[in-house]
């Protein structure tokens, strides 16, 4: 769910308010490509335990990469941004889908407003390792209030586990499914003479269903949203088609994604050239080369 693309372009860069992006920040700034700066907090270690100091030191620290950007070339186009978990007290492990988080993601996204800047925060976050209960229910505990806050750029939107030290197929599959239902909803409730159903009405009868209407059949396939890896139908039904919980329907839609993928079509002498840049700058990495043009 990126920001609009004539804002961030095509070269957004992606910093946190730390030395290993002040290098970067000038060379866009001065070609005004769009800048987004993130303050990376983990609250309790890195800031106090208290949600208002975090919030009031993730603001300065933002505020301060913007306008940096501001002060090399004005009117850089800059997105507010934030990532901010907590750590665990007992263990000082980093926890994702607090109610903490959440609190102070929508703070965030308050301070940004108020600037009147994009905002970049939360995604599918989660301190499990696997994609079971745990990690299902903090990625929904982040990324409902992520979409709740109005937030314009969510960067880790699917397929995050154990505080992004681990990206998984299964988990990428079913964080899908649920931005499938968060898209749904944030389209809100259509008001349309159709939505009212009024001929239905008409057609039923009192103490009928509404199965048969008209109506329904106009809107069967799109009254509601449709499940690619959630299983609604009964226990018995659901044990005559083997039991597969939800991890191991996401491992086989992955897997049957990956095997029916068909390469989108590439001029051959377009092809050549990226594949001959790619080889051209790996052997400069590998020998600690500076970048130099690039020259077919």
């Amino acid at each position: 769910m990126p920001f609009s693309a004539p804002f961030v372009g095509r070269a957004a860069l992606l910093i946190a308010v730390a030395e290993s992006g002040a290098d970067r920040v000038p060379v866009y700034a001065q070609h005004k490509q769009a800048v987004m700066i993130t303050s990376f907090i983990i609250a309790g270690a890195m800031s106090p335990s208290t949600i208002a100091a975090t919030v009031a030191q993730l603001n300065a620290e933002t505020l301060f990469g913007i306008c940096y950007t501001q002060m090399i070339n004005p009117g850089t186009p800059a997105i507010y941004g934030s990532f901010l978990a907590n750590i665990d007290m007992r263990s000082g492990a980093p926890c994702f889908g607090t109610p903490e988080n959440s609190l102070a993601l929508y703070a965030g996204a308050q301070m940004a407003r108020r600037y009147k800047l994009p905002y970049r925060s939360g995604g599918n976050y989660t301190a499990s390792r696997i994609p079971d209960a745990q990690s299902a229910y903090e990625s929904a505990y982040t990324m409902l209030p992520t979409v709740q806050a109005g937030t314009n750029f969510i960067l880790h939107a699917a397929g995050w586990l154990e505080g992004g030290l681990i990206a998984d197929y299964e988990k990428f599959i079913l964080d899908v499914e649920t931005l499938g239902m968060l898209e749904r909803y944030v389209k809100g409730i259509s008001l349309t003479d159709e939505d009212f159903a009024w001929d239905a009405y008409e057609e039923n009868g009192p103490g009928q269903h509404f199965l048969g209407t008209a109506h329904t059949m106009r809107h069967y396939e799109t009254a509601f949203y449709q499940h690619d890896v959630f299983n609604m139908e009964n226990y018995e039904q659901w044990e005559m088609e083997g039991s597969e919980d939800s991890r191991k329907k996401a491992n086989k839609v992955w897997k049957k994604l990956l095997a029916e993928y068909q390469a989108p079509e590439l001029d051959e002498a377009i092809h050549d050239e990226l594949v001959a840049f790619v080889n051209h700058r790996r052997e400069e990495i590998q020998k600690g080369r500076p970048r130099t043009e690039w020259k077919r």
